[in-house]
């Protein structure tokens, strides 16, 4: 099983936090239910980017962004080569090391 590691984001997981997930496992939907409550006002539907992540280790291992994924990221705040939106990503064999931007394009915060 492949292990997430979530470097510490000082709103959403002050301390970080690890665990563990089966391969093929949605990234946002594993994050949200292991207490990380990452924002995702479009209720991943791929419509927005408050659920982006930076991706510092294990990035290589999943599947290539969709171009409409792509085009979003444009609007990410903090953009990296290695960004993705956590919705769309499906966790491969490998562990992955993920940072949690520190903001959105979101003015408030929503309470899913």
């Amino acid at each position: 099983m492949p292990k997430i590691t979530i470097r510490p984001h000082p709103d959403l997981c002050p301390e970080g936090t690890s665990f563990d997930v089966a391969s093929g496992d949605n990234l946002c939907r594993s994050l949200l239910a292991h207490g990380v409550e990452i924002e995702h006002a479009c209720e991943m539907s791929k419509a927005c980017t408050t659920c982006h992540v930076v991706l510092r280790s294990g990035f290589q291992s999943l599947e290539p962004a969709e171009e409409d994924e792509e085009d979003l990221l444009d609007r990410a705040w903090g953009l990296t080569p290695t960004s993705r939106l956590s919705c769309q990503v499906q966790v491969g064999s490998q562990d992955l090391e993920v940072e949690l931007p520190r903001y959105t394009i979101n003015h408030a915060r929503e309470n899913h």
